[in-house]
Order: C-alpha cells, then sequence, then structure tokens
C-alpha cells in the first residue's frame, strides 16, 4: 500500500469534514452525550477496524472520542486509511439525533 500525496489527502478530505491531516496522520475528534455511547461506538468501531485489519491509534475521555488514522507500513496516509475513516464516519453520524 502507497503512501497518498498530501495533495491528495486534502482533496479526499473534502468529502470528510470531521477529519484533519497533520502529522502524516488524519485525525478527528467525536463528543458523544456520555460515556457509555461513546464506548458503544467504540466497540462497532473495533469491529470495523478487525474487519479491514486496519487499526487506528485512538483514546476516549469520558464522551470524547480521540483517533488518528495512518498506515504504519507506509510511513503515511494510505488508502486503507480512508476506508476505515468512512467506516467510522458511518459508525458516528447516526448519534447525531435531533
Amino acid at each position: 500500500m502507497s503512501k497518498l500525496s498530501e495533495q491528495d489527502i486534502e482533496k479526499r478530505l473534502l468529502h470528510l469534514p470531521e477529519w484533519d491531516y497533520y502529522d502524516d496522520a488524519i485525525h478527528a475528534e467525536f463528543e458523544f452525550d456520555n460515556f457509555k455511547d461513546c464506548f458503544s461506538a467504540m466497540s462497532r468501531i473495533a469491529f470495523e477496524c478487525e474487519a479491514l485489519n486496519h487499526h487506528p491509534d485512538w483514546s476516549n475521555t469520558y464522551n470524547v472520542l480521540t483517533i488518528s488514522l495512518s498506515t504504519h507500513s507506509a510511513h503515511g496516509v494510505t488508502d486503507k486509511d480512508f476506508a476505515l475513516a468512512k467506516a467510522i464516519e458511518a459508525i458516528v453520524e447516526p448519534e447525531d439525533e435531533d
């Protein structure tokens, strides 16, 4: 898997407005109503990570989930990172219920 150019990354991020690119990774932070909802989203994301065989650097503090994606073997961002970011978005977005 080859590392994407910065220009390609920025172009792809136009479709993922919650994500930013810096330090050779794409990053996002998601806030939930409470810890239980945050942990539930993390559990669902974990299944996607296993299915894609790609795992994030992530952490949570109470109701906030912070995620960084990069492909360590490519020393930067690849298609795998964007595939996982899209899967994460599909899981997290339904949490916004108005």
